[in-house]
């Protein structure tokens, strides 16, 4: 590994930038794995459901994959919940920001608004407005963003369901973050 020596981004040359960009694309794998952790860890938050975040989590990407998504809307259906590690009420955000970079633009927005979607199946007990989704109609993404929460993501909490492992997975994580498809 190569460490460059500036002090101050002011101070840096382009030859440092290369040295820097270099090892950042030669460290990429890192950041596949530090996902799979933290799908990992989602088995700590079970915040009043019937099934841990994690399960919650491989029941969705199982279903996203059996239904024949292709492989990035599995890893984004996989890693949906990420952000609830940060921050429960802006995780769909986080989680669509991870993967912003990897994921085509309807992926991104499925998962950024899925909370919309979602909410149609439980928000009328929040006092909330379950029509949320609606704003976001005749949005190129629309119709996957609806499968995702109505087919996908609602339906899995259950506690009988089979899901695929996380190992099954992994594979799919590692392809999809193997390389930025834009900054």
């Amino acid at each position: 590994m190569t460490i460059t020596s500036f002090s101050s981004m002011d101070q840096s040359t382009k030859e440092q930038w290369m040295t820097i960009a270099h090892e950042t694309m030669a460290n990429q794998p890192r950041v596949a794995e530090q996902l799979l952790g933290m799908v990992e860890s989602l088995a700590d938050i079970t915040d009043g459901f019937s099934v841990d975040q994690k399960t919650h989590s491989l029941q969705t990407a199982t279903r996203a994959l059996e239904s024949g998504a292709d492989e990035e809307v599995v890893v984004a259906a996989l890693l949906h919940d990420v952000g609830k590690l940060i921050s429960v009420p802006n995780h769909p955000r986080i989680a669509a920001e991870i993967l912003r970079p990897y994921v085509r633009n309807e992926v991104f927005w499925m998962i950024a608004a899925h909370q919309d979607f979602q909410g149609r199946h439980y928000y009328q007990h929040l006092g909330m407005d379950p029509n949320l989704r609606e704003q976001h109609r005749g949005q190129e993404w629309y119709a996957l963003a609806e499968q995702f929460a109505d087919d996908w993501d609602q339906t899995s909490f259950d506690p009988s369901f089979q899901s695929r492992s996380l190992d099954e997975f992994a594979p799919m994580v590692r392809r999809v973050f193997s390389s930025p498809h834009s900054l």
